[in-house]
């Protein structure tokens, strides 16, 4: 490991109270280490988190490690992008998912009974009949 990776390790084992270690898969994470750091700023915020290398087994870059202030944005992480409806380890480390979550419905526009017939009465400007 070099040294700035042994530096970058520490400064984020002081700011981060919570770790998490990712398998890296044999052909990597391609586009998907975009999208993991785009979730990433969006929910816990740009400086509430880092990405280190934490290789296994003795081998370099086959898993990485995401720092966390809060657990529960960590137990989000691994809720989104870890495999299966129970995340499991391999060695200590989630493995990352091959698919996306199925995106989230938006509940159906409604209206309050009766919310037209007043906004009626108000855009006709005064009393009926008049």
């Amino acid at each position: 490991m070099a040294a700035s990776s042994k530096l970058m390790i520490g400064e984020a084992e002081r700011r981060f109270p919570v770790r998490i270690r990712i398998e890296v898969p044999p052909q990597g994470l391609g586009t998907r280490l975009d999208e993991l750091k785009a979730w990433l700023d969006d929910n816990c915020g740009a400086d509430c988190w880092a990405m280190t290398p934490s290789g296994l087994r003795g081998v370099q870059n086959d898993a990485v490690a995401v720092y966390f202030r809060d657990a529960t944005l960590a137990g989000g992480f691994v809720a989104r992008w870890c495999r299966g409806c129970q995340a499991e380890t391999v060695e200590g480390a989630f493995r990352i998912r091959d698919d996306a979550p199925p995106a989230r419905r938006a509940a159906p526009l409604h209206r309050t009974p009766g919310a037209r017939d007043r906004a009626g009465d108000r855009a006709g400007g005064g009393r009926r009949g008049e």
